[in-house]
């Protein structure tokens, strides 16, 4: 599979650069779908890395209003739950800006039957985005390689349906996006600090077929780096 070309990729010098121009990316994109079809929509990860991303988009001219909000995945716990992405989310973003509560979409994971809770989610993505491609999705690297709740050897990575059900996955169930709803995306954004990564976006960049992350397309992606994580890259 080929890399990422060197103009897809922007190495920063620290996570607070890295979340300032994510912001500003990723407002530019919303902004020009929200002008051109009245209507955007984004899907976020979770995970430590985004919260700062978070705090700046907050800052940030959306035009809330016209936004869609979807979560990348999610793990099965109790709202308002540490554990849950969407308590991270609402703290950082969704409580801090005008927003209107429909256009917000948490994954269905509190569902008795969760396997029926992602297909409804899956068909929910669709309404709203006309045919499931989303503006734009934020996807994080994990340690193991890999994203979304995608983890390594697990079946999710050959999906068909839009949203499945993995895990558990580090203690817990997870509903995810799966390759074909990620990669429908008009843009796709990595966010990616800390030292730990940097082996791993080296190998993400040269396409590693060992890595999950590697199912994400190559093409309309950006990938923001701090320093620590985009250490072993090239100079360019």
């Amino acid at each position: 599979m080929p890399g990422m070309s060197e103009r897809d990729v922007e190495v920063l010098p620290d996570e607070g650069a890295l979340a300032a121009r994510a912001a500003d990316l990723v407002t530019e994109r919303l902004a020009k779908a929200a002008a051109a079809r009245g209507r955007a929509t984004l899907a976020v990860s979770g995970g430590s890395t985004p919260r700062r991303f978070f705090e700046e988009l907050a800052r940030r001219p959306v035009p809330w209003e016209a936004v869609h909000v979807f979560q990348v995945d999610e793990r099965v716990a109790p709202a308002g739950h540490p554990d849950r992405n969407l308590t991270g989310l609402q703290a950082a973003l969704l409580d801090r800006v005008a927003i209107p509560p429909g256009n917000v979409h948490p994954m269905p994971v509190e569902e008795p039957d969760i396997e029926a809770g992602a297909a409804a989610y899956g068909e929910e993505l669709r309404a709203v985005s006309g045919g499931g491609g989303l503006d734009a999705v934020h996807l994080g690297l994990g340690d193991d390689g890999h994203t979304a709740s995608w983890p390594p050897g697990d079946p999710v990575v050959n999906a068909t349906a839009d949203v499945g059900v993995v895990g558990p996955f580090n203690g817990r169930l997870r509903m995810t996006l799966t390759p074909p709803a990620v990669n429908r995306a008009g843009w796709i954004l990595w966010l990616v600090a800390g030292s730990g990564k940097a082996p791993l976006v080296a190998r993400l960049l040269a396409g590693d077929p060992a890595l999950p992350a590697s199912r994400v397309r190559r093409h309309d992606v950006t990938l923001l780096a701090d320093a620590a994580a985009g250490a072993d890259l090239p100079p360019g």
